[in-house]
């Protein structure tokens, strides 16, 4: 009998104990948030970039609509698209307001595929002294008037060469930094001269943006030469 008192003492003794165990065990201590929900934090994943569509609109958004005077008498307006890539638009924009472009040839030019510029020493070895870009690739496709920087064999090496393709080349996608589109007069670039370098290689006589409001810089025409005639030889009569 007494045995069993004993026995019925100590089981109230460890059911008063378990609640205080549980609540111990439960409690977080003031101002820390619960490990369960720092890490459903921690899981979220980043959001996604979103890419907006290319305006042909001229009048809108002046200040990233780049133009390119060529010589064969074609002003080019090419939509820089910011939301792309916009560490690669601001340095097009950078050195064009410096003037870095003005003069400089498409050294590249491949039929059915793209013409290539931005290297001052028209090989194709050349940028600004600007540093090297970090690339920005992006899903945006590389259609007809696309304009990319080309780069080399490193990923991080976008400088101030760019490209603008003739035609669809998607297997360029993702691999070079996409950053506009060609919005007006895409046949000008169509008559960019072909070659590896070209024979008589098209220059960019001014390249500026939209909002700086710069006339078109036309091709001077070639001085033409004076006829030799036989009396031009003749001497002077006394």
């Amino acid at each position: 009998m007494i045995f069993r008192k004993l026995l019925c003492a100590s089981a109230s003794l460890a059911l008063l104990a378990a609640p205080q165990a549980v609540f111990a065990q439960d409690a977080e201590p003031e101002g820390e948030a619960p490990a369960a929900e720092a890490e459903t934090e921690a899981a979220e994943p980043a959001e996604r970039p979103v890419y907006g569509p290319v305006s042909f609109d001229m009048s809108e958004d002046p200040d990233n609509i780049w133009l390119l005077d060529l010589s064969n008498g074609e002003r080019v307006a090419i939509r820089l698209q910011k939301d792309w890539a916009p560490n690669h638009v601001e340095r097009i924009k950078t050195l064009t307001r410096q003037g870095f472009y003005d003069g400089i040839i498409f050294h590249r030019v491949i039929e059915g595929f793209m013409a290539q510029g931005g290297d001052p020493t028209g090989t194709g070895q050349g940028g600004s002294e600007l540093p090297d870009l970090k690339a920005e690739f992006n899903p945006m496709p590389h259609v007809r008037g696309s304009l990319a920087m080309a780069r080399a064999t490193s990923e991080d090496s976008a400088n101030s060469q760019f490209f603008i393709v003739f035609y669809p080349r998607f297997s360029l996608d993702k691999r070079y930094t996409n950053l506009g589109r060609v919005i007006s007069n895409m046949a000008g670039v169509d008559a960019i001269n072909r070659g590896e370098p070209p024979t008589e290689p098209t220059r960019i006589l001014q390249a500026s943006l939209a909002s700086d409001n710069k006339p078109q810089v036309m091709p001077t025409a070639p001085a033409v030469e004076e006829e030799i005639t036989a009396d031009a030889l003749s001497a002077p009569l006394s």
